[in-house]
């Protein structure tokens, strides 16, 4: 549809009911403009992504997990909803504390942060955490969690955060508050894309100086992310913010093309919940058809949309949409798939004529 000729759906003059849904919510939104319109749209479009058994990447940066929405990922990983995530060390942290049973509650962000200080009250905009009764608490989970019984061996981030899953729910009061547990539960990797940006590291820090090291092996996990992008019939990501967490879903793409000389396209489907501006050069800001200059997507016209609003605000919208008009799926379980789907990759790459070459040369 030519997008410069006067045609397309009218405008309804809207009128809400009391009696409505969230269906109803949304299907409203779609049919208004501006963002309220990207809004409705990107619903359905995560909707068809669960209809076509897109395999669906979620993507959280900041801190989304110390109000509460750990719940909601946790909810879309029971229904088969979300298959694998890409998530910053804070989320992942402070989703902890929900299962250990670790204080966090409202405050206010319009305070003095040096009497916050002194009480040892520790702020996320408005988000209260006690410094001793949560953070101490946490640290000495983790430390224990990846002491001296952690193996000296390489790991992945999604192998560490499937092992702090399993521990959780085997021990934390209440392992059914943390997405975490629920990856585990459904073999769902959960990567950390910047795993040194966290308290998690940090906390790894005292059993360094003590001479245990850590082999976090991340050229190993990008190969694993752009293996599951390779098996996937219809792939798609929902970005909950941008950061790192949004690259390293959609560098997929690139790692499969532009290095390892496929010509596979990127992903089918993405939803970016952003408030970046796109013309400042930050790649948070960067538009999702910028992106098809890199390979990143399929198509720069289609299967994409972009919400700029707060995630706090549109993420439920989109969740409680999918939740009321989808049927669960069969879980991927992609974490135990990982090892197959790596040396499927690795296979195909050198049975390239021109990559066996690369590798026969390796070996000498």
């Amino acid at each position: 549809m030519d997008p410069h000729k006067f045609h397309g759906k009218d405008i309804p003059h809207i009128k809400l009911d009391p009696k409505m849904t969230i269906e109803d919510l949304v299907d409203v939104f779609a049919s208004s403009g501006y963002n309220g319109r990207q809004l409705g749209d990107a619903a359905k479009l995560y909707a068809k992504m669960i209809e076509e058994d897109a395999t669906i990447c979620l993507t959280v940066s900041g801190a989304m997990t110390p109000v509460g929405f750990g719940g909601i990922i946790k909810t879309l990983i029971e229904r088969g909803f979300v298959d694998w995530i890409v998530t910053t060390g804070a989320n992942v942290y402070h989703e902890d504390h929900f299962a250990w049973g670790l204080p966090v509650k409202q405050g206010s962000f319009d305070v003095d942060d040096m009497k916050l200080y002194e009480n040892e009250i520790v702020r996320i905009r408005d988000v209260y955490i006690k410094f001793h009764e949560t953070l101490e608490a946490q640290d000495e989970l983790v430390q224990k969690m990846f002491g001296d019984d952690f193996p000296d061996e390489s790991f992945t981030t999604a192998e560490f955060c499937n092992l702090m899953g399993k521990l959780s729910k085997e021990k934390a009061k209440h392992p059914e508050k943390s997405f975490v547990t629920s990856a585990y539960d459904y073999d769902v990797p959960v990567y950390i894309s910047t795993m040194k940006d966290s308290s998690l590291a940090l906390n790894l820090a005292v059993h360094r100086l003590a001479g245990k090291t850590y082999n976090l092996d991340f050229v190993r996990e990008i190969i694993e992310q752009a293996a599951i992008l390779y098996d996937s019939k219809k792939s798609g990501i929902l970005e909950l913010g941008g950061g790192v967490p949004k690259n390293t879903a959609q560098q997929t793409g690139p790692l499969l093309d532009q290095i390892l000389k496929r010509d596979d396209g990127g992903q089918d489907y993405i939803i970016q919940i952003t408030d970046a501006r796109p013309d400042t050069g930050g790649l948070s800001g960067a538009t999702l058809q910028e992106g098809k200059s890199w390979g990143k997507v399929q198509d720069a016209h289609n299967g994409m949309v972009t919400v700029y609003a707060d995630a706090t605000i549109a993420f439920p919208i989109l969740a409680l949409y999918v939740l009321s008009n989808q049927k669960s799926r069969k879980p991927k379980r992609l974490y135990k798939k990982l090892n197959t789907l790596y040396k499927k990759l690795s296979d195909d790459y050198f049975n390239n004529p021109a990559n066996k070459v690369k590798k026969s040369k390796k070996k000498n």
